[in-house]
């Protein structure tokens, strides 16, 4: 269950009241390709299969959805098992990459011990993904609706997808942002929707790593609730998406490729 229920102490002014409360559970999920352990996340234990494939596909381990066989999840004593059967091409690459990795981080540049392996190259994404600031300010607000988790905690992060008719399809939830930008690129790609006429709104920071995985994914169009950083900025120039942040009820600031925004 990604929520718990607890007893708590409540107080205020002075006053104490014994009352119930829900909070967010975050579970060890260890990511599992061909019986070797690639990597261990903390994660809400739901739509753990859509977090396999998007993070897989999100850090280049698979270059296409096909690429992964077969998806397991399993639950056991310490936390998640989710083992993935990967094609031989795919899993010699990443034990490859295995040899490399001194660290692990809950971001999208997990394992990284040299700068190449940061800057990764991204082709430009060709996205013809077009929208007025209201429909995207309507956008975040059809995506609390969906955020199931974060009404009865406070404690999760969400991603979602704005279809180009202003409709938001589909939202994922996590404790960590992202991880649920992994979830909801998973289940975009097996929904099979075209990623590069709609957009992704995400209740975070706009992170270098958040631009890098909708990028690789051919996001053209990255909404963030908060601020963006400078890397994340010169990323998004480069590839030639189109991202806002701080966006509110009626105002949002646009770092880049503006083309996409109605005035």
């Amino acid at each position: 269950m990604p929520l718990s229920q607890l007893t708590v102490e409540k107080w205020h002014g002075g006053e104490r009241v014994l009352a119930k409360d829900n909070v967010a559970e975050e579970v060890p999920v260890a990511l599992v390709y061909n019986s070797v352990t690639h990597v261990v996340m903390l994660a809400s234990p739901e739509y753990l299969e859509d977090f396999a494939l998007g993070f897989s596909l999100s850090e280049g381990i698979l270059n296409h959805p096909s690429e992964l066989l077969d998806c397991f999840v399993t639950e056991v004593d310490e936390g998640i098992h989710v083992d993935m059967h990967i094609t031989e091409e795919r899993f010699n690459e990443l034990k490859d990459r295995r040899r490399n990795l001194v660290g692990r981080t809950g971001c999208g540049l997990c394992g990284a011990e040299t700068l190449q392996q940061v800057i990764r190259k991204i082709k430009p994404v060709n996205s013809a993904a077009l929208f007025s600031a209201e429909a995207l300010y309507d956008g975040f607000a059809q995506m609390q609706q969906h955020q199931m988790i974060q009404q009865q905690t406070g404690a999760t992060h969400a991603a979602g997808w704005l279809h180009a008719d202003g409709r938001v399809r589909i939202v994922r939830e996590d404790v960590g942002r992202h991880n649920s930008l992994d979830k909801l690129i998973g289940a975009l790609v097996k929904a099979e929707l075209d990623l590069s006429t709609g957009a992704v709104l995400i209740t975070s920071r706009a992170s270098y790593e958040m631009v890098q995985k909708s990028a690789n994914a051919g996001v053209g169009l990255l909404a963030a609730i908060s601020a963006p950083t400078g890397l994340a900025v010169r990323l998004a120039e480069q590839v030639n998406m189109t991202l806002l942040g701080f966006v509110r009820q009626h105002s949002h600031v646009i770092y880049t490729h503006a083309q996409r925004v109605k005035r």
